[in-house]
């Protein structure tokens, strides 16, 4: 099965619809593995408190799939990476795709889609990984 890491823009992008949300329903259902460390998860959960969504049940449901691993791995070490000089912040993406051996990061973010690979991972748009994941199934 594929393993992905969504960066956190479209996670939270998710919660509004479009293609951050098929993403999202493809984990959900079963069909893909979303790839998960500690300061990945503090990060969502960060986000979606400060946009005032936390009571939200879809927020609990989503918190309930991850503490249970539902199709989702998660690392509790990664290595050190310093790729991303203007967003430090997204390197935890890369340094979880590299513990999980992850071959994509999904992302709407600038810092990282500039990269657009790391090794053998491709850090691509929700819109092309929507792209190549229809691709594969046909």
């Amino acid at each position: 099965m594929l393993k992905v890491i969504i960066d956190t823009n479209v996670f939270i992008s998710s919660f509004f619809g479009g293609i951050p949300r098929e993403i999202i329903n493809l984990w959900k259902d079963g069909k893909i593995v979303i790839c998960l460390s500690q300061n990945i998860i503090e990060e969502y959960l960060g986000v979606l408190n400060r946009l005032g969504l936390k009571n939200q049940k879809e927020i609990q449901n989503l918190t309930k799939l991850f503490a249970e691993g539902y199709n989702s791995i998660f690392t509790a070490k990664t290595p050190k990476i310093e790729i991303v000089e203007n967003g430090p912040d997204d390197n935890k993406f890369i340094e979880c795709a590299v513990a999980l051996d992850s071959k994509i990061i999904v992302s709407g973010g600038k810092h990282l889609k500039e990269i657009k690979k790391y090794i053998d991972i491709d850090i691509i748009s929700p819109k092309k990984f929507i792209d190549l994941y229809s691709q594969r199934e046909n």
